[in-house]
């Protein structure tokens, strides 16, 4: 699902007089919805008899459901026209999975819809992002709509951005939203292609694409430390009822298919592990517990807070847990001064550089790449083995062959210049 605000996406510099860019309309009209295993046959058949990549966009219920599974998938290729396909009503998705064999994907921002179509089988041979394809042309404001109306000319309407996408039957109006997010994808992308080519970044981009290909969604450790408000609790024992509670909002809003803050939200988890009540009158009673679940799960809530009250001492957890991976920034200095000199020549170089190309310092290098490596360069300091040895470390972090070919030589000549006292 694709989520801008319209207004934040309008650039400074729009005159506020300028005429309009035409809205965007479905050539076709709306196609009905596929939700039957022979429907889905018709449509895989139609879509395979289609010619060139495919569009593809999927709805998910974002703040409403639990799980991150796809209500609604979109495609679009030419000769097939656009298809609504509801993955929720059928047994099987075999068929678009074997017409899907071999094409190329184009997605906007597929980090967040690739995980949902893995879960259902569906796993692209070759894709296109628009919108990394939008960040490595430089382009300020990469949201699809911005970049259909900056590269091809049309507005979209994105009113039914946050809407909740189990609902049954959906409303014409928002698959009238969900079609138009794949109407231009393959326009699109021809257009960002082409640019690709006259600014020289084809070839990274193919690699970029490549490697979203394997792209899996990265599981949280310690999730329950994310609690907003959390830094308000005092005491290891406290932190335990945050833990506890949050664990059994989890399970609860697991069990439910609801996403957690609609059982209660994390300032109700706060306010029950500031005073930790021991029975559900004492809980009903804080001033700040409350959310749909706080009565009706007022016992598991109490169990909870009791279990973090009994633990023993070497079950509580800590206040800031021994993080893997090198220190705060901010301590650098403190730590490990010659580290913070090639931290800070390193983010300089890093960051000319990616002017210089017209791209965000994050998509040349990712900072956590950066930090990682200046932080335990190799022990070397001859020139080619110290550039050997950080080409060798950027490989194992993940970091592109384009990426390493460009900031390898900028991160070794931070490491030798650092090296020297100021």
């Amino acid at each position: 699902m694709i989520e801008e605000n319209a207004e934040a996406e309008k650039g400074p510099d729009t005159p506020e007089d300028a005429a309009p860019a035409p809205l965007l309309t479905l050539r076709d009209g709306l196609p009905p919805v596929t939700d039957t295993d022979e429907g889905l046959v018709k449509a895989a058949a139609a879509i395979a008899a289609g010619t060139g990549p495919v569009g593809i966009d999927a709805e998910r219920a974002s703040g409403y459901r639990y799980s991150n599974r796809a209500y609604l998938i979109q495609l679009r290729r030419e000769g097939s026209g656009i298809w609504l396909i509801d993955p929720i009503e059928l047994t099987t998705m075999d068929p678009l999975i074997e017409a899907l064999e071999g094409t190329e994907w184009i997605l906007h921002a597929a980090t967040q819809d690739l995980p949902c179509l893995s879960d259902l089988g569906l796993h692209p041979s070759a894709l296109f992002d628009t919108e990394l394809a939008g960040r490595l042309l430089g382009y300020p404001r990469v949201g699809l709509g911005t970049l259909v109306e900056t590269v091809l000319g049309f507005t979209m309407l994105k009113e039914h951005s946050a809407a909740d996408w189990s609902t049954r039957p959906l409303p014409d109006a928002w698959l009238e939203y969900a079609a138009l997010d794949v109407e231009v994808l393959v326009e699109l992308r021809e257009a960002l292609a082409a640019e690709l080519v006259a600014q020289g970044k084809d070839a990274w981009a193919r690699q970029e694409f490549d490697w979203l290909r394997g792209f899996e969604a990265p599981v949280r450790t310690d999730a329950w430390r994310r609690t907003s408000g959390m830094h308000r609790v005092r005491g290891r024992r406290g932190l335990a009822a945050v833990r506890e509670l949050w664990i059994e909002r989890d399970r609860i809003a697991q069990q439910r298919d609801v996403t957690p803050s609609r059982i209660i939200p994390d300032a109700a988890i706060v306010a029950a592990a500031q005073e930790l009540p021991q029975d559900k009158a004492s809980l009903l009673g804080l001033k700040g517990f409350h959310g749909r679940g706080a009565e009706r799960y007022a016992t598991s809530w109490v169990k909870a807070i009791n279990r973090a009250l009994t633990m023993d001492e070497d079950e509580l957890p800590v206040r800031s847990p021994r993080a893997e991976g090198p220190p705060p920034p901010r301590a650098w200095a403190d730590k490990d001064p010659a580290a913070a000199r090639r931290l800070a020549l390193a983010r300089e170089s890093v960051n000319a550089l990616a002017e210089a190309r017209n791209l965000p310092a994050e998509n040349l290098l990712t900072p956590d790449f950066l930090r990682r490596a200046m932080w335990t360069p190799p022990k070397t300091r001859d020139p080619g083995a110290l550039l050997d040895g950080i080409i060798e470390i950027l490989s194992g972090f993940g970091a592109r062959g384009w990426q390493i070919a460009l900031t390898a030589p900028l991160l070794t000549d931070a490491v030798l210049h650092a090296d020297i006292e100021p």
